[in-house]
């Protein structure tokens, strides 16, 4: 019994000390002049002050009738999409586990929709009148890569020959697309 109450005891205690947390922003505003220095936060001696260190992005998106943000990635966040006005056709693909099922839905003013960390997805204005967007990024440095252009603009370009095979397609048409 006494061995019983020792161990709950000792569990307890040692469970109890467990941190754990983000690593703190760099810094939260700058007052500092834009002058030549050796050391940047973000790239710049300051930035205007705004969401800088919040470890968060936020972009409107204001798409055209029928327009479209193609098939995009975000390596480093998740993105939360809110409709302001319009209607949107959105989806991504999920990893390859799920044999690449693409999920969808219609978004009208006021849906929100979330695009995991890392994964293929788009937004399409569907409708005849201008959609707008807000984008929520947990990352202040979400990076985005477009894959159109990373597969078919990259400099050198990618060989035809592993281009046509990978989608499947005449060489021709990989030669258009990279012109």
């Amino acid at each position: 019994m006494v061995a019983q109450i020792l161990v709950v005891v000792l569990l307890s205690i040692t469970s109890s000390l467990v941190y754990a947390y983000d690593p703190s922003p760099l810094q939260d505003i700058c007052v500092a002049e834009k002058v030549h220095i050796i050391l940047l936060a973000n790239g710049f001696v300051c930035k205007d002050i705004k969401m800088v260190t919040a470890g968060i992005s936020l972009a409107r998106i204001d798409f055209a009738p029928y327009g479209d943000n193609p098939p995009h990635t975000h390596p480093r966040a998740t993105e939360i999409l809110t409709v302001l006005e319009g209607t949107l056709y959105v989806g991504f693909v999920p990893s390859n586990q799920n044999n690449s099922t693409l999920i969808t839905k219609v978004l009208n003013v006021g849906d929100v929709f979330v695009f995991p960390i890392g994964l293929i997805h788009y937004q399409a204005n569907i409708g005849h009148t201008p959609a707008v967007a807000i984008a929520a990024l947990s990352s202040q440095n979400q990076g985005v890569i477009t894959i159109a252009n990373y597969m078919f603009g990259s400099k050198p370009p990618i060989s035809d020959d592993i281009l046509a095979k990978a989608f499947e397609v005449d060489k021709k048409v990989i030669d258009y697309l990279q012109a």
